[in-house]
């Protein structure tokens, strides 16, 4: 980061939904509607996350500018909002061949390639839940002439060298919070524990996620990675994960600083998982 200008700290807050995916025959345990969900425990004692996880969602990063101010839909509002998606992407790909784009005609369609919903979660309008307007705060202007110089030299030398492109298209990693976000395809996760530790496994790109839960302290901040430096510990039955030593991935101001992650079961069809991240 040297060299760059910080221009201070600002702490943004999304929140993920996971719903359970069973595995090819898997039976769940029959349970009567009426009964108390209780929370599962490991055989050492933790509350028991293990299982595989999807977070699709038709609820974008960022609230659309019709919505405004409005961060949650009536649920009249959600339906018509699912039916414009649906006609709109029925229209789309019922295109002539010679209107579509190169990607639908090479079958890069919503339909055919993306993992999609088209239901808004708890009807919100956006993932963001701070800043209240649900949208990422703008580009200071140091950094907004660093990704206009970016630009520019993409412009002339788009791919010299592998390290011309981003390590998401060099299927490298995601980083996070990228890797914990919904939004196009492999949206499966797999939470396995062990005495002492809790590993997220991810879909996209097989990022694994190790994380320690016995109170060790971070690495040295020299030491920058890719998904970072992530520290759990259990606050009740939520899991609380704090991330440190992220790297720049896209190497531009506004780099992620930190990122804290807590998740917890709701019941046995639901976890919420809501994700902090400072960046500067």
């Amino acid at each position: 980061m040297s060299g760059r200008s910080l221009a201070g700290l600002l702490t943004l807050i999304g929140v993920m939904l996971w719903v359970p995916v069973p595995a090819i025959g898997q039976v769940r345990p029959s349970q009567a509607r009426t009964a108390k969900w209780e929370q599962p425990h490991t055989p050492w004692g933790d509350p028991d996350l293990q299982g595989i996880w999807n977070n699709v969602t038709a609820t974008p990063l960022q609230r659309p500018d019709e919505f405004k101010d409005k961060a949650v839909l009536t649920k009249e509002e959600a339906a018509e909002y699912t039916r414009r998606a649906v006609e709109r992407q029925a229209a789309s790909e019922a295109k002539p061949i010679t209107e579509q784009t190169v990607g639908q005609r090479t079958g890069y369609s919503t339909s055919v390639w993306f993992e999609t919903s088209h239901t808004l979660s708890d009807n919100r309008t956006s993932l963001l839940l701070q800043p209240q307007d649900g949208r990422l705060p703008p580009l200071t202007p140091e950094a907004q002439k660093m990704s206009e110089q970016q630009a520019e030299a993409s412009k002339v030398s788009p791919a010299d060298g592998p390290e011309d492109r981003g390590p998401y298209e060099r299927c490298i990693t995601r980083g996070l919070p990228g890797a914990m976000m919904p939004g196009f395809y492999n949206h499966n996760y797999q939470i396995l524990q062990t005495p002492g530790y809790v590993a997220i496994v991810v879909e996209m790109i097989h990022d694994a996620r190790i994380i320690p839960m016995d109170g060790r302290p971070h690495l040295d901040a020299g030491i920058r990675q890719w998904l970072g430096d992530s520290r759990g510990r259990w606050e009740g039955n939520t899991l609380v994960v704090e991330t440190t030593n992220l790297r720049d991935i896209d190497q531009r101001n506004g780099a992620v600083f930190g990122t804290t992650e807590r998740v917890a079961l709701s019941s046995a069809s639901r976890a919420s998982a809501p994700m902090s991240w400072t960046i500067r």
